[in-house]
């Protein structure tokens, strides 16, 4: 059963912490890296291609279907092309895991960062890290800096809108449990409910036939669908970031993971050599500006 080798892996987990507390003594932690250390066990060695894996030797790595451009190509998560493809690949080569050791699994949107236990050891899928989705599950630390943005038809009413006052009484669409239908509840506050959709393809198909107004994707995604998707229709704006701080996607973990400081440390080291900025470069190049709606 799939419970128990994770409760023995957390049990094992625990004992090691108290065991290392009680050989190191009550040392202080330097507190900036006190409060950066993410959830799950900072105990573990992060020896390469020996982490408690679901799978011994091997890497799972979980993604919804189909997997959309730019984030993955022609729905192949395993071919390595793509953004989140050639991130994926990158964290396991960090952690150890060849090509062939990688495991791809097909996990829905929204039940990656649901409460429950996990059948992947990390989930990419354009997933913005949030509090409260923190309750849940663990993140890595941000692989992408991400905007939002607003998509419509060319011609329309929609396509003139220059601020967000301009949005307001407009029927807006977006992918249901995304930070994109968040933004038009939280940011934009229309005056008609935002029509909610389980896939991004439904929320395409309803602006192509006239059943929203607009809908609200991520940048580089509106980009896609805008060049090579729904070519009718023109990216509006982006968002400014909310709070301050930039909209970040990072690799989703079970709750507690032993692994979670392990991939952390894969996604900074891949952050601080250049590595990430080099793959955004490939993959994201043409996703670089639009006006942005205040």
């Amino acid at each position: 059963m799939h419970l128990a080798p994770r409760v023995l892996r957390r049990a094992v987990a625990g004992a090691t912490v108290a065991l290392l507390a009680t050989a190191v003594g009550c040392a202080p932690q330097p507190e900036e890296k006190a409060a950066s250390t993410p959830s799950g066990s900072s105990a573990n060695t992060c020896a390469k291609g020996e982490l408690a894996t679901e799978t011994s030797g091997k890497l799972t790595i979980a993604t919804d279907q189909p997997a959309y451009e730019p984030w993955f190509k022609d729905d192949k998560p395993a071919n390595g092309e793509g953004f989140e493809s050639a991130v994926a690949y990158a964290v396991a080569e960090q952690l150890g895991y060849d090509k062939s050791a990688v495991v791809w699994q097909s996990v829905p949107f929204n039940k990656a960062f649901a409460p429950g236990v996990k059948t992947f050891d990390f989930d990419i899928n354009q997933v913005s890290i949030s509090d409260e989705r923190r309750k849940a599950v663990d993140f890595s630390s941000g692989y992408y800096d991400v905007r939002q943005a607003v998509i419509a038809l060319k011609g329309t009413k929609a396509a003139e809108a220059t601020d967000i006052a301009d949005l307001k009484g407009l029927k807006l669409g977006a992918q249901v449990g995304t930070t994109s239908l968040d933004y038009i509840d939280d940011v934009v506050k229309p005056t008609r409910d935002a029509a909610v959709y389980a896939k991004n393809d439904q929320a395409k198909s309803a602006l192509k036939n006239g059943q929203v107004d607009a809908i609200v994707t991520d940048l580089p995604t509106a980009f896609y669908i805008t060049s090579a998707e729904v070519t009718d229709a023109e990216i509006v704006g982006q968002f400014e970031n909310q709070g301050g701080t930039p909209e970040q996607f990072g690799l989703v973990l079970d709750k507690g993971s032993a692994l979670t400081s392990c991939v952390t440390g894969a996604v900074d080291a891949l952050r601080e050599d250049g590595t990430l900025a080099k793959i955004e470069q490939q993959w994201l190049s043409d996703a670089v500006d639009a006006p942005v709606l205040k």
